[in-house]
């Protein structure tokens, strides 16, 4: 196996900072699996600028970036939300803001490089602070449609005391097939329709006749990743599909996880039976993602991808997850832009949406997890208009032991709008599990993880490019209220009664 590295961060020498931790850090605790071996891998580097111009449509986009001069300060939910809270609630924490130069402070330099798994399909990845030997790593999965870039901000920050790690599945990101996996021509002619419609031909080439992009392949490709790129056990992180399979992947590889976090991770992933699972039933679908799309689904996936991958809805789709439309998605808008343009990138939809489930389900792994004493914690942005706050109850209830941190304003994606508490929350979850408890969960000190059971509030406060902001963490501790649990259902329908009244209307 060989890794190529194609680039970093246009700033690519290591940055010595003054930046100390507040706590002394901890050794990691010892490996519960024996160290791997080299195999080989050998890695070379070099630098380049990865701007991307912004499409002409996209000026349609930046009414999005609505900056509000009353940022230092939300009004929060309502009496009945509040009721039951810990008298601790009006408390202020002030919590580091991202390492951006202004106060002395550089983000760890971040490279992006390609491991080569299987013939023909390299993977493509972001790391950071590899310097930080016997650090803990931490591995980020993204959701669906974007990939590492979406973690730029941990990356840069999270970098500089860990070992960080994000992963593009295949077929996303830039983990797309270097090359056609069924050419429309045998020859290597393509004409100028098959440039941008790779997998549309008659047949499969030999290495993709048994390619599927689902969850299965993406829980083996990050076994593979942990095995044999980064040889230890880590904390792995995923938000939306990337909180699925971080599960998944936990599930069937306890050995290798030393926690998991989930960011508004999605409850299911499929539609097709799995043929494992559910042999019979899955007869009954005559294909299930593999290559080449059949004539039917052709066409189906042009229409559709015209649609989805069209600059205006991606705005529009962006507008919707972030509850705080003053966060700058530029970047992360005109990344999503550039994959869609991959010749390979509709086919690869095709396959993802038809590809089977997973021969576990969500529920399935969290019991599976929990009986492995997988630690898991759970950070959820209350606005999520996809995975909205009843979904995160439900694993709560599940996994009771487990922290849960709601946080409002945020929407789907926290990690990228207020990536400064889900660092402060991430880096004080890890800190409490590698000294084996001693240091409390965040939020809490001594005398507050041993006397709440329920939950508690704190207004953790940050400044932003000079602005100060704030936003409510909510944590929950070994249970969750009948209380709690109503407030979320209300909670959840009152938002689904607004936006369709506020579809209805002319």
């Amino acid at each position: 196996m060989e890794i190529i590295c194609c680039g970093s961060t246009p700033c690519c020498q290591v940055v010595q900072t003054n930046w100390k931790l507040i706590e002394k850090s901890f050794n990691s605790r010892q490996s519960r699996v024996p160290s791997f071996g080299n195999h080989g891998i050998s890695c070379s580097m070099r630098f380049h600028d990865r701007s991307l111009s912004v499409p002409e449509e996209s000026r349609r986009f930046k009414s999005f970036r609505v900056y509000s001069g009353t940022s230092d300060g939300y009004v929060i939910g309502s009496e009945g939300e509040i009721a039951g809270i810990d008298e601790h609630a009006a408390s202020k924490i002030l919590i580091p803001g991202l390492p951006d130069g202004s106060n002395g402070e550089f983000g760890a330099p971040i490279s992006s490089c390609f491991w080569q798994w299987k013939p023909k399909l390299n993977v493509h990845y972001e790391k950071a602070g590899c310097e930080n030997v016997g650090s803990p790593n931490v591995l980020f999965l993204p959701g669906f449609g974007v990939g590492s870039f979406h973690y730029e901000k941990q990356l840069k920050d999270l970098g500089r005391d860990n070992r960080v790690w994000a992963l593009d599945f295949l077929g996303q990101g830039m983990s797309l097939a270097f090359e056609d996996p069924a050419p429309k021509s045998k020859e290597g002619e393509r004409d100028r329709d098959n440039a941008s419609s790779w997998g549309f031909g008659e047949e499969a080439e030999p290495w993709a006749t048994k390619l599927v992009y689902s969850a299965d392949l993406w829980q083996d490709q990050v076994r593979y990743f942990i095995e044999e790129v980064i040889r230890e056990p880590v904390y792995v992180v995923g938000n939306s599909l990337g909180g699925y399979v971080a599960l998944y992947f936990a599930a069937r590889n306890p050995h290798l996880v030393k926690g998991v976090t989930l960011l508004n991770a999605t409850p299911f992933w499929g539609f097709l039976p799995n043929p494992i699972k559910n042999p019979r039933l899955a007869k009954l679908f005559p294909w299930a993602g593999t290559f080449p799309l059949p004539s039917g689904i052709r066409r189906f996936t042009e229409l559709v991808w015209e649609k989805i991958s069209d600059p205006a809805s991606i705005a529009q789709v962006l507008n919707q997850v972030y509850a705080d439309h003053s966060t700058n998605v530029d970047n992360v808008f005109s990344r999503i832009i550039e994959t869609t343009r991959h010749p390979a990138a509709a086919a690869s939809f095709a396959s993802i949406m038809f590809a089977p489930q997973a021969e576990i389900s969500f529920a399935e792994a969290l019991s599976r997890c929990r009986e492995n004493n997988v630690p898991i914690c759970l950070m959820y942005g209350k606005e999520d208009p996809w995975v909205k706050p009843i979904w995160g109850v439900q694993v709560k209830k599940q996994v009771p032991e487990a922290p849960y941190y709601q946080i409002s304003p945020a929407g789907h994606c926290p990690h990228d709008e207020v990536p400064e508490v889900i660092n402060f929350l991430l880096r004080g979850w890890i800190r409490h599990l590698e000294s084996s408890g001693s240091i409390s969960l965040p939020l809490l000190d001594e005398l507050d993880s041993k006397k709440h059971t329920n939950a508690i509030a704190r207004e953790l406060e940050y400044i932003r490019q000079g602005s100060k902001k704030s936003v409510m963490v909510r944590y929950f501790g070994s249970k969750i209220s009948l209380w709690d649990r109503i407030i979320s259902y209300i909670n959840s329908g009152s938002k689904l009664r607004n936006l369709t009244a506020a579809k209805s209307q002319p």
